[in-house]
């Protein structure tokens, strides 16, 4: 893959991030929040572990690289 079109790639990723991160308040289901994350609240303290988001979010890297891959 040539320089150029790894940037375009690059820059399509960014936009699509930011379309999502700009849209995202608008969207009921809070990633970060999903049922099956993990958190534990102490007096002074809050431990926060996002598994379930973070098993989706590779999901979908996966697929999308995935995608771009397949030629």
């Amino acid at each position: 893959m040539s320089l150029g079109r790894m940037l375009i790639v690059l820059g399509v990723i960014v936009l699509a991030l930011g379309v999502i991160v700009s849209i995202g308040e608008r969207i009921p289901i809070r990633f970060g929040r999903l049922p099956g994350d993990i958190v534990i609240r102490g007096k002074h303290s809050v431990f926060y572990f996002p598994i379930v988001t973070s098993l989706l979010l590779s999901v979908v890297l996966s697929f999308v690289l995935w995608l771009f891959s397949r030629r």
